[in-house]
């Protein structure tokens, strides 16, 4: 396995880390295990299994030199490269039992993964009831998106009978240092076809982020802390709500968070009338079941949650209609597209401008609400089947909420990572959750 230079959006993703906001996703799966050797012999497979898989090899080395004569401008990026020192057992950890998987989680959230070896981290969480145990997996963002983490996880589960999609054929390496001359004309036109594309998107972005302002209940100061919380929803309930009103289960459920967010402010006494908070809705711009190229291909949609809307069926309906505007302007317009400027930056450009980039995060939106696609049969390790599985967004400087969403067999998982200074009652949000799910139903009989 050869180096594999990072795409600019994964540069992006290395260079604005800090110690205050990693820049990690992550998953935890709760498993049924009636035994009190589950556990360790979880943590066994996944050391023996991670060893074979050579995406969990690959660490992130800085590149010094431009990889192309004729892209002098990549100087200063960096590459995926095997690791001759990966040690299985330096990322998958067993824990002692615990009685809160999710206190756990938060707890290991806040830990930014070792930049030094491949950047990822299994830990394994024997439940005290003897009847479960929790693994917690945790990605860099500069290694996988959400599909890829999710390819690589399910790689060190148990084998399952599903079809595999056919990589497509690697570009044949370039040969020498110097260009063919007969390539420049197509060079220098697809040079200035990037730079008339980063002005059309930086247009849009700027134009749609005009006018916006900061939410203070969903922003805050950093403090390096983490706290993690879970929903699960019935999805045929999302699905009774959808056919009452249209729309898809997506806007459903982004209304929820929306409905969500409203009640536990309320119940904070926080003042929540005429609010409709910037919500980031990521968009992949990769193939479904296609695990190349690596890294992340991702552009996003920009809304506004209607969290100041008393009744519930309008705030879906608003909802549905931003994303609707937002579909048919695609996923290249408007501000949701700002990760699209950085495939125009320069690697050098990422790493000296990556704080800045953590810190403008907050003038564009106020919090991540992200789907995360997980396979509808079921998964299990050591034997033992996956009953939940919550997703975890990173958290943007100054920001001190994001929400992931699943479905898996027949649920819908909320996954909730809170800065645990700015929200200590994050258990409440969770609970609203559910509460406005109801709500919908109880507005849609009525």
């Amino acid at each position: 396995m050869t180096s594999d230079p990072l795409a600019p959006l994964d540069l992006a993703f290395w260079n604005i880390e800090s110690p205050e906001h990693p820049m990690h996703l992550g998953a935890l799966g709760v498993f049924s295990a009636p035994s009190p050797t589950a556990a360790a012999h979880a943590a066994d497979l996944l050391a023996a299994r991670a060893a074979a898989v050579p995406g969990l090899r690959m660490r992130i080395r800085d590149a010094w030199r431009p990889s192309r004569l004729l892209r002098p401008l990549s100087f200063g990026g960096a590459a995926r490269e095997p690791y001759r020192g990966f040690d299985p057992l330096d990322h998958v950890a067993l824990h002692a039992p615990a009685a809160d998987f999710q206190a756990v989680a938060g707890r290991l959230m806040q830990r930014p993964l070792d930049r030094a070896r491949p950047p990822w981290e299994a830990h394994v969480l024997p439940g005290e009831d003897g009847a479960s145990f929790a693994v917690l997996f945790k990605f860099h963002h500069a290694l996988a998106d959400g599909l890829r983490a999710l390819m690589l996880a399910a790689a060190v589960m148990d084998p399952v009978d599903v079809p595999v999609a056919r990589p497509r054929r690697p570009e044949e390496p370039r040969s020498g240092l110097l260009p063919d001359v007969r390539r420049l004309p197509g060079a220098v036109r697809g040079a200035l076809s990037d730079v008339g594309r980063a002005l059309d998107i930086g247009a849009s972005v700027a134009v749609s982020g005009l006018g916006v302002r900061s939410t203070a209940a969903l922003t805050a100061e950093p403090s390096g802390t983490r706290r993690t919380a879970g929903a699960v929803l019935d999805l045929d309930d999302i699905h009774r709500v959808r056919k009452r009103v249209g729309g898809t289960v997506n806007d459903v459920l982004i209304a929820v968070v929306a409905g969500a967010l409203r009640r536990w402010l309320d119940e904070r006494g926080d003042g929540c009338e005429g609010l409709a908070p910037r919500a980031l809705i990521p968009v992949s711009k990769r193939r479904p079941r296609t695990a190349h190229p690596q890294g992340n291909r991702l552009s996003g949609y920009l809304i506004r949650l209607p969290v100041g809307q008393p009744d519930p069926l309008a705030r879906l309906e608003t909802v549905r209609t931003a994303m609707d505007r937002n579909k048919d302007a695609g996923p290249n317009r408007g501000a949701g597209a700002v990760a699209l400027l950085a495939d125009h930056v320069p690697a050098l450009g990422h790493r000296l401008g990556g704080p800045l980039a953590a810190q403008a995060a907050r003038l564009w939106f106020d919090i991540l609400v992200t789907s995360v696609p997980l396979p509808s049969l079921g998964l299990r390790l050591g034997g033992h089947p996956l009953t939940a599985v919550y997703p975890y967004a990173p958290l943007a400087r100054g920001q001190s909420l994001a929400v992931a969403v699943s479905t898996y067999r027949g649920s819908v998982h909320y996954g909730l990572v809170a800065d645990a200074e700015a929200v200590p009652d994050l258990d409440r949000l969770a609970a609203a959750l559910a509460a406005e799910v109801e709500t919908l139903i109880t507005a849609c009989d009525g």
